[in-house]
């Protein structure tokens, strides 16, 4: 299993590299300039400001610089906030967007796959209609509706909890709406996904042994389908984690947190480019290590899972 690890953690770099070229080409492809403002800078002062930022350079020597300094873990000052580096903005906004997204994931995680695991058992019975029609309304209402109006209700309205920022530091009460905006449509996705792997399972020959060797039902659930069921849940926790960790863009934005997904938006709008590319560099990195200990988690729930 090391061997397998090591082995993807080396092909992990020339993607790293394909990922870090196309988004730098495409950032500087896209219309504008950070030193674009609203005041008309004197054309001297802003080829001196370009030239401090190595940007009055060709596109190419500008890649090759950036990429010199991203193998060096130096992910460049930030164009905008002059004071900090992009390694400063991202460890300010993490933790925040961790918080949340780790949080969300784990409510998804009970909740979603108690539908699904319901759903499945009483398969074509009121309850899965009702799970599944839970399950369709979280899918099919965003999280640009449903956060404004759980701040609406809960935060104006009968003002029970915070409708956003974060007053008092990162407290249970200031990241409840957060984490269930973000949760809703986790849930919806990961109890479909559970309720369509239990029926399968649950329809297979060594399930059907196990009832007749006498076992109970609860141990044939618990002990045996729910661990070839929650398989699939494998795959698709990996890129989904690492999603949630680096901030959802509209939930940060709507409750006005302080998360790594809120400092991309601001970045790409005001061309921050090292902004976007620390950010995209830390998404692709989680994304690849998520899905490599996706992979390894499945040796460990599968036993015919081989890593040669």
């Amino acid at each position: 299993m090391l061997r397998y690890a090591l082995r993807r953690l080396l092909i992990a770099i020339p993607t790293l590299f394909v990922i870090i070229t196309i988004a730098f080409f495409m950032m500087r492809a896209a219309p504008g300039s950070p030193f674009d403002t609203d005041r008309q800078l004197p054309a001297a002062i802003e080829q001196n400001i370009r030239a401090a930022y190595g940007m009055d350079k060709p596109l190419i020597a500008q890649y090759g610089d950036y990429l010199s300094k991203v193998v060096r873990g130096d992910l460049g000052p930030s164009l905008k906030y002059r004071d900090k580096t992009v390694t400063e903005i991202i460890a300010e906004g993490f933790p925040v967007s961790m918080t949340i997204g780790v949080a969300s994931l784990c409510l998804a995680m009970v909740f979603g796959v108690g539908l699904g695991v319901a759903a499945a058992l009483r398969q074509n019975r009121p309850a899965d209609f009702g799970a599944m029609a839970v399950a369709m309304i979280g899918i099919s209402i965003p999280t640009f509706v449903t956060g404004p109006l759980l701040a609406l209700v809960f935060g104006v309205w009968l003002r029970v909890l915070p409708s956003g920022g974060l007053q008092g530091g990162m407290s249970f009460q200031n990241l409840l709406l957060p984490v269930i905006t973000l949760a809703l449509p986790q849930i919806a996705i990961i109890s479909r996904l559970t309720r369509a792997s239990m029926i399968e399972v649950i329809r297979s020959n060594y399930i059907r042994t196990a009832r007749a060797k006498g076992l109970s039902e609860w141990r044939v659930i618990t002990r045996h389908a729910m661990r070839a069921a929650l398989l699939p849940l494998v795959s698709y926790m990996g890129p989904a984690l690492a999603a949630l960790m680096t901030g959802s863009l509209v939930v940060e934005q709507v409750f006005q947190l302080p998360g790594i997904g809120r400092q991309f938006v601001i970045g790409a709008l005001q061309r921050d480019y090292t902004v976007v590319m620390g950010v995209v560099i830390l998404y692709a990195a989680l994304i690849i290590l998520m899905n490599l200990l996706a992979d390894l988690l499945y040796g460990v729930l599968d036993p015919k899972v081989k890593y040669q």
